[in-house]
């Protein structure tokens, strides 16, 4: 089973620069994106359907052209959860999660607090709500992969200047203990899993000062699967031959096939190319 995550920081922006084209080819099961930064009418538009992939997605109603996630999925989903059931989080359109039999796939998106105090206060309380919610995911007993962008770098590993970012957001201790209590209460890495807890590896670069071409990055962007998945995951690659954003594409190949992680009673349904993008 492969699955593949992206921050799109746009989806026009990314279509025009062919990631759509790179989509279809990725034969990926699942695929999940964020910042998806479109209304309703834009993600209608038929440049941004996949053949043979069924769409759904998660979209702001408080500011246009902002945040939102999407799942593209190859399987047509049992249920369909938007958001995490925080209204003050949820209008945002950050969370959108798809069930497949016994196996669950998300799309996550979590705030940046770079901006200023605010909204890093936003983010503080916002990962305190989820310890518990995270918990319950994680008791659920079912396969689950959770996919995104954080917006946190867990370890110095995790981005090149990581002394003279110790007091940013991204890379504060709290932030960074946050996603060490979840590791430590059984969720996995599974990008750090397959290459290793020493292997130098970005998903994303600041547009500013080259900072790609000198690969000057952060590991913000995640796959963290359920316990139950635990040594699943065997390849990992972030794809970096062709930009479709500032940040880069996350590729997690996980040994057991779809149909054996959500049940056989999950049939595949391939929708042809001329299907209403929205189910």
């Amino acid at each position: 089973m492969r699955v593949l995550s992206l921050n799109l920081n746009g989806i026009r922006s990314a279509a025009a620069k062919g990631f759509f084209a790179y989509a279809a080819a990725s034969d990926a099961d699942v695929i999940c994106l964020q910042e998806v930064r479109a209304q309703a009418e834009h993600v209608l538009n038929p440049a941004f359907a996949l053949a043979g992939y069924h769409a759904h997605f998660h979209l702001s109603s408080v500011k246009k052209a902002y945040s939102g996630v999407a799942v593209y999925a190859r399987h047509a989903p049992d249920r369909v959860i938007e958001g995490f059931g925080m209204a003050d989080v949820d209008q945002e359109g950050r969370y959108l999660q798809l069930d497949f039999g016994q196996l669950s796939v998300a799309s996550v998106y979590l705030p940046s607090g770079s901006s200023g105090p605010e909204r890093q206060a936003f983010k503080f309380a916002l990962l305190d709500q989820l310890d518990p919610w995270l918990a319950r995911k994680r008791e659920e007993q079912r396969h689950f992969i959770l996919c995104g962008d954080l917006n946190i770098a867990h370890r110095p590993i995790d981005l090149k200047n990581w002394r003279g970012n110790q007091k940013n957001s991204g890379f504060l201790p709290a932030e960074r203990a946050w996603i060490e209590r979840h590791l430590a209460h059984g969720w996995v890495d599974a990008q750090r899993e397959v290459v290793g807890p020493d292997f130098e590896t970005y998903t994303w670069w600041s547009n500013r000062g080259q900072a790609f071409a000198k690969n000057v990055g952060w590991r913000i962007d995640y796959q963290l699967a359920s316990p139950s998945l635990r040594g699943a995951a065997h390849r990992a690659e972030v794809y970096t031959t062709s930009r479709f954003s500032d940040h880069a594409p996350l590729i997690i190949d996980y040994q057991p096939t779809f149909s054996e992680l959500a049940g056989p009673q999950v049939q595949a349904i391939v929708w042809p190319e001329n299907k209403q993008l929205l189910q």
